[in-house]
């Protein structure tokens, strides 16, 4: 049975981070069905949203190897019903004069928007989550799609808690202490040490 998880993983903004990343689940043979990756409000740290799909493996197995990667400074999972979860969608659709008018009905319906208007096509932008989106794209197929880009899903939590907030200013403490990164994955794999 395929379960979809959202994991918001924290981590060093530093190269090789994603690829140590990516390495990981490639190794547990997990599939990743979606990655964003961006800079957070603290310029050190970068957020990985990570869509997986978990078909045979407990989900358990991955984020704890996660939280083994020195670079990883936290890892929540955002269950749909307690985040906001959206991608971005830009689809370039056939429209000639004849059809034009019926593609920009549907662009209205979906509160999508037209960024681009060429003689035999349009482009058209659209943020949601993935129900919308493959419903937008069900509705422009016959009208002929000529191409699809999606970015990864971002998510974040609901409510005023922060994932990165509390995480940065422990991560920060350990490291303008003089100590590095090691440390701090030892503070975060000693339970005793957060009280």
């Amino acid at each position: 049975m395929s379960k979809k998880h959202t994991l918001s993983v924290l981590v060093e903004n530093k190269p090789s981070v994603l690829a140590r990343v990516a390495g990981l689940f490639a190794r547990r043979a997990f599939n990743i069905d979606s990655l964003a990756v961006g800079p957070t409000e603290d310029p050190a740290l970068s957020r990985m949203t990570i869509v997986v799909d978990v078909k045979r493996l407990p989900l358990e197995q991955v984020t704890k190897q996660l939280n083994k990667l020195i670079n990883v400074i936290r890892i929540e999972e955002l269950a749909p019903g307690e985040s906001v979860q959206r991608q971005l969608l830009f689809v370039k659709v056939r429209a000639d004069d004849s059809t034009r008018a019926n593609v920009l009905q549907i662009v209205s319906m979906f509160r999508a928007r037209v960024i681009d208007v060429a003689v035999t096509t349009v482009t058209i932008e659209s943020t949601g989550g993935d129900d919308k989106q493959n419903a937008l794209l069900a509705a422009l197929a016959p009208y002929g799609i000529k191409e699809i880009v999606r970015s990864g899903t971002v998510a974040i939590g609901r409510g005023e808690e922060s994932v990165s907030e509390q995480a940065s200013q422990e991560w920060h403490a350990v490291v303008d202490s003089g100590d590095d990164a090691d440390a701090y994955s030892e503070f975060l794999s000693d339970p005793q040490a957060q009280v």
